[in-house]
C-alpha cells in the first residue's frame, strides 16, 4: 500500500500524512471525493469513478479505514422532518476548575448535537436540537443554569443553516486557486458594507456579492433595517 501511495504522488499528487502509517495521495482524496457524495456506492462503481482498477480501489477504500481516515458510516437525515426545527448555539463560560463536572454533565444531554471548547469571550460552544423555542429556553434556565461548572451562557438561534458539507478536503480548492481574495479593482471604488443585506441575496452565479464595490469582506457585513435598506435603494437608483 505505501509503495502504491508513493507511485501516485510521483505521478502528480500531493503527499500528506494521515493517521499512523497511510501516505494520503490525489488517488485516495478523489475516492473520499466520490464517497462524501455517496457513501453506499458499490466498489465497482467506485473504481469507475476515479479511474482505477476494481482492485486497487478496494485496497485503497481498506487502508483508508483501517488507518482511521474514513471513520465510520452513518446517515444524514432531515433534522425538521425528523420533530427538530429549533437549531440553536449556546455559548458557555466555565469555571476553569470545574471543566470535567461540565465534561460529564453535557455528557448526559441528549439534545446536544456537538459541542467544542473555543478561544475568545467564552469557553465552549454547544449546538443543540430541540422541538421548540420553550425547550431551549428550559434547557438554559432550568439544566445549564443549575450546572455549578458553568458560569455564564449566551444563547443564539440560527435562522438558517445556509451551508453544510459532510466534510471538506484539501484537493476541494484544486490545483490552480489560490486561498487569497483577488485585489479589488481599483476603479470600482471601495466595498461598501452598508448595502451587505440586499448583497449577500443578489450574488451571482460567480459568487460576487454586491454592485461595482466588489466583493463585501463577511467581518464587515451588517444587516440594516428596512426603512434604512429603503433609502439606500433610492440613492442607489
Amino acid at each position: 500500500m505505501t509503495e502504491m501511495s508513493r507511485k501516485s504522488t510521483q505521478e502528480g499528487g500531493q503527499p500528506g500524512r494521515i493517521g499512523i502509517g497511510l501516505e494520503l495521495d490525489a488517488t485516495h482524496l478523489k475516492i473520499l471525493e466520490v464517497l462524501r457524495e455517496n457513501g453506499r456506492i458499490s466498489v465497482a462503481a467506485l473504481a469507475e469513478r476515479v479511474g482505477i482498477s476494481r482492485a486497487n480501489a478496494y485496497t485503497r477504500f481498506e487502508a483508508l479505514r483501517a488507518d482511521g481516515a474514513i471513520k465510520r458510516f452513518t446517515a444524514e437525515i432531515d433534522h425538521v422532518r425528523a420533530g427538530l426545527g429549533i437549531t440553536a448555539l449556546i455559548f458557555v463560560t466555565v469555571r476553569q476548575q470545574m471543566w470535567r463536572q461540565f465534561r460529564t454533565q453535557l455528557a448526559q444531554m441528549p439534545e446536544v448535537e456537538y459541542c467544542a471548547i473555543t478561544t475568545g469571550q467564552h469557553d465552549a460552544m454547544i449546538q443543540v436540537r430541540v422541538t421548540d423555542v420553550a425547550a431551549v429556553h428550559a434547557m438554559v434556565t432550568d439544566r445549564l443554569a443549575n450546572i455549578p461548572a458553568v458560569k455564564a451562557t449566551e444563547t443564539v438561534f440560527i435562522l438558517d443553516e445556509v451551508l453544510r458539507r459532510p466534510y471538506v478536503l484539501p484537493s476541494d480548492r484544486g490545483p490552480g486557486r489560490s486561498s487569497r481574495h483577488p485585489p479589488a479593482d481599483p476603479a470600482a471604488g471601495p466595498a461598501r458594507s452598508t448595502g451587505a443585506a440586499r448583497s449577500a441575496g443578489s450574488a451571482g452565479p460567480t459568487g460576487s456579492a454586491g454592485s461595482a464595490g466588489g466583493e463585501v469582506p463577511l467581518g464587515m457585513m451588517r444587516f440594516v433595517g428596512a426603512a434604512e435598506g429603503r433609502a439606500q435603494l433610492q440613492q442607489d437608483v
